[in-house]
C-alpha cells in the first residue's frame, strides 16, 4: 500500500452522511416516479440520451491540455493535470445544477510519497460526484463506475512531453461524465458513485487510497464497473464486442475463509466479480443488441493492473471494461511520426459511436444495479442425504418492493447460467431431479419492477 499523508480531505465517504437528509420520506412519489416509469422505458430513456456527439467533444476537451501526467502541471489553466482535474470537476458541478441538486460534487484529495514511479511528494486528486439513492433500505448500497484521467507518454516518468491520451484513458472519463450527465435525470433505490481516478499510472494510488478509506469505513459499495481504455479505433475488427475482464479467487496474499470455501466447494469460477460480470453479459444479451459482452476470466489484461484490482484487494465485487484490441503504435507513446507512421494515441483514431455504446452498456447495467433489490444473504447449500435433489436456503430481503428469490444452475462447464427457476417469497426451496452434485447454482433477488440482482454462490450449510 503506498504511503499517504492526508493533504487536503473532502472525501465522498463523509459526504454521503447527509444523503439521510436529501431522502424524500415521500414513498407515494416514489411509488408513482416507478408506476410512470417502467423498467424498459427507463432503460431505453437511458440509453437514448447517451450522446456519442457529447463524449467526442468530452475526450477532446481532455487530450487538448497536452499532458494529464500525475505529476505534471497543476498550475496553469490549459496545460496538465491540474487544469484537467479543474475542467473534470467543472463538467460535474454543471450537471449537479441540471439536476437541481440531487448530484453531489467533491474532490477528494491526499499527498503521496515514497513512490518509486513518482519523483517528488506528490497530490493525487480523485474527482466524484453521487447520486445518493432514494430507497431507504437501499440508499447506503452503492455501486460505482469509474475511469482514471491520467495519462503518459513513453517514458512512465516523463511529465513533460505530450500524452493526449484519448483511449487511455480519456475515453473512460469521458464515459464517467457522460452517465453522471444522464443519470442524474433519474432516481434510483441505491447509491450511484461516479469517479474519476489519479495517479493509476503510478500504480492505482488514487484508486487505492479510496479503496483503503471505504473498507476502513465499512462502506456498501456492492459492485465497481472500472472503464479504462474503451476508445476503440476506426477501422478495427470485430466493432461491436468489448471486453470485460472479471476476476477470479485473487492469489495476493492469504486467502479468505470465503474464497477457501469457494476452492473446496467447485465455487472458484463464482466470485462476488465474476457473478458482475456474468451478470453484465446478461444484461448485454437481455436489453442490448448494439454491443456483445467478451467476459473474460482474468483479473486483467496480461501482466497489467487496472483501478479495479484496488478495490479487489478490499473484496469488493469489481471488473474492468476495456476495448477488444489494442494497438501498440497507439497507447503509452510519444507523439511522433516514424517510417511514415503514426504514434500516439490521438483523439482522431477514436471510434465515438463505439465509446457511446460502452457507456451505454455501463448505463443500463448500473441503472438495472441500482434499482435492483440486494443480492440475497446467507445463501447456503443443504447437504442432506438426497443426491437426487439440491435444497437452498437464504435470508430475507428487507425491501417494500421486494418480490421473490430466483434461482438459477447450470452445468459447470458452462460459463453462464442454463436454467431458471423463481420460486416466490419463501426462504427455502428443493430443487426436485437437480442433482447438487452435478450443477452450479446461484440465487438471485426479484423486485416486484423486474429488476433482479446478480447470483449468490451458496455455500455448505454446516
Amino acid at each position: 500500500m503506498a504511503k499517504i499523508h492526508l493533504h487536503r480531505f473532502r472525501t465522498f465517504f463523509i459526504g454521503l452522511l447527509i444523503i439521510g437528509f436529501w431522502v424524500s420520506c415521500d414513498n407515494n412519489r416514489t411509488q408513482n416516479t416507478k408506476e410512470t416509469n417502467t423498467y424498459e422505458k427507463k432503460i431505453q430513456d437511458i440509453k437514448a440520451e447517451i450522446s456519442a456527439d457529447t463524449l467526442e467533444a468530452n475526450i477532446r476537451e481532455l487530450t487538448s491540455f497536452y499532458t494529464r501526467h500525475t505529476a505534471s502541471d497543476t498550475a496553469s489553466d490549459t496545460t496538465g493535470i491540474g487544469a484537467a482535474r479543474r475542467w473534470v470537476y467543472g463538467q460535474f458541478k454543471d450537471y449537479q445544477q441540471r439536476s437541481n441538486g440531487r448530484l453531489h460534487v467533491q474532490y477528494s484529495s491526499f499527498t503521496a510519497d515514497d513512490q518509486p514511479k513518482l519523483e517528488a511528494e506528490t497530490e493525487i486528486v480523485n474527482i466524484l460526484a453521487y447520486l445518493p439513492g432514494t430507497q431507504l433500505e437501499s440508499k447506503d448500497r452503492m455501486y460505482l463506475v469509474t475511469a482514471h484521467y491520467d495519462s503518459r507518454a513513453s517514458d512512465l516518468m516523463d511529465a513533460r512531453s505530450q500524452a493526449p491520451g484519448a483511449s487511455d484513458n480519456a475515453s473512460g472519463t469521458a464515459a464517467v461524465l457522460e452517465l453522471a450527465r444522464v443519470m442524474s435525470n433519474y432516481e434510483f433505490d441505491a447509491t450511484i458513485v461516479f469517479l474519476a481516478l489519479a495517479g493509476k499510472e503510478q500504480g492505482q494510488l488514487g484508486a487505492k487510497y479510496i479503496a483503503e478509506q471505504a473498507s476502513s469505513q465499512n462502506r456498501h459499495i456492492a459492485g465497481i464497473l472500472n472503464n479504462d481504455i474503451i476508445g476503440n479505433h476506426r477501422g478495427i475488427k470485430k466493432p461491436d464486442t468489448v471486453r470485460v475482464f472479471a476476476p477470479g479467487i485473487s492469489s495476493d496474499g492469504k486467502l479468505t475463509q470465503y474464497q477457501q470455501t469457494l476452492l473446496h466447494t467447485g465455487g472458484e469460477n463464482d466470485t462476488p466479480s465474476r457473478q458482475l460480470g456474468r451478470f453484465m453479459y446478461h444484461i448485454s444479451e437481455k436489453y442490448f443488441n448494439d454491443v456483445s459482452v467478451d467476459l473474460i476470466y482474468r483479473k486483467d489484461r496480461y501482466w497489467h493492473k487496472g483501478d479495479h484490482l484496488a478495490f479487489l484487494e478490499y473484496d469488493y465485487p469489481s471488473v474492468r471494461i476495456s476495448q477488444l484490441t489494442e494497438k501498440h503504435r497507439r497507447h503509452d507513446q510519444d507523439v511522433r511520426t516514424e517510417d511514415g507512421k503514426q504514434y500516439g494515441d490521438l483523439p482522431k483514431f477514436i471510434n465515438f459511436d463505439y465509446t457511446a455504446n460502452v457507456t451505454r452498456l455501463n448505463a443500463i447495467t448500473l441503472a438495472t444495479l441500482a434499482d435492483a433489490p440486494a443480492p440475497p444473504t446467507r445463501v447456503k447449500i443443504v447437504i442432506d442425504k438426497s443426491f437426487t435433489d439440491t435444497r437452498l436456503k437464504w435470508k430475507s430481503n428487507k425491501e417494500p418492493d421486494f418480490k421473490g428469490y430466483n434461482i438459477v444452475w447450470r452445468r459447470p462447464s458452462q460459463p453462464h447460467w442454463q436454467h431458471s427457476k423463481f420460486v416466490g417469497d419463501t426462504l427455502e426451496y428443493r430443487l426436485k431431479d437437480v442433482p447438487r452434485d452435478n450443477f452450479i447454482f446461484g440465487v438471485r433477488s426479484v423486485d416486484n419492477f423486474g429488476h433482479e440482482s446478480p447470483a449468490v454462490f451458496p455455500t455448505p450449510a454446516l
